[in-house]
C-alpha cells in the first residue's frame, strides 16, 4: 500500500510541477504582451506629439522593451543570492562598527540643539556677507 502511495505521490507531485511551468509560462507570455501593448499605446499617445515622432506598431514596442533591457538592465548571471546576502551583511557590519558609531546621537543633537545652532550659523553667514571685503 505504501508503494503505491508513493507512485500515486511521485505523480502529483510532477503533474503539480508541469501544470505550474505552463501556467507561469503562460502567464509570462501574457505580461510580455500586455506590458508590449502598454508601451505602444504610451508612445503612440505621447511622443508623436511631444518630439515628433512616428508611431509604433505593437513588434517596434516589443522591440524597444527588449533593446531597453539589453542598453540598460542586462541579463545578469542569476547567481547573485547567496554572496550577494553575504557581502551586503559584512558591509553592513563594518558600517555598523566604523560609520554609525559617529552619527548614533544625531537625531537627540538635532531635536535640543540643531536648529538654533543653524540659525546662529544663518546669522553668521548673513553678518559675513554683509561686512565690506577688502
Amino acid at each position: 500500500m505504501t508503494h503505491l502511495h508513493s507512485q500515486k505521490s511521485k505523480i502529483e507531485k510532477f503533474v503539480t510541477v508541469v501544470f505550474w511551468v505552463i501556467f507561469g509560462t503562460i502567464a509570462m507570455i501574457a505580461f510580455a504582451l500586455l506590458f508590449g501593448y502598454i508601451v505602444m499605446l504610451l508612445w503612440n499617445w505621447l511622443m508623436p506629439s511631444l518630439f515628433g515622432l512616428g508611431t509604433l506598431n505593437f513588434w517596434q514596442a516589443v522591440g524597444i522593451l527588449i533593446l531597453a533591457k539589453i542598453l540598460f538592465g542586462g541579463f545578469g548571471s542569476g547567481k547573485s543570492g547567496r554572496r550577494s546576502k553575504r557581502v551586503r551583511s559584512k558591509v553592513k557590519h563594518r558600517l555598523a562598527e566604523k560609520g554609525n558609531s559617529r552619527w548614533k546621537h544625531y537625531d537627540r543633537f538635532w531635536e535640543e540643539e540643531g536648529k538654533q545652532a543653524y540659525e546662529a550659523y544663518l546669522e553668521r553667514m548673513d553678518n559675513a556677507d554683509e561686512t565690506p571685503r577688502e
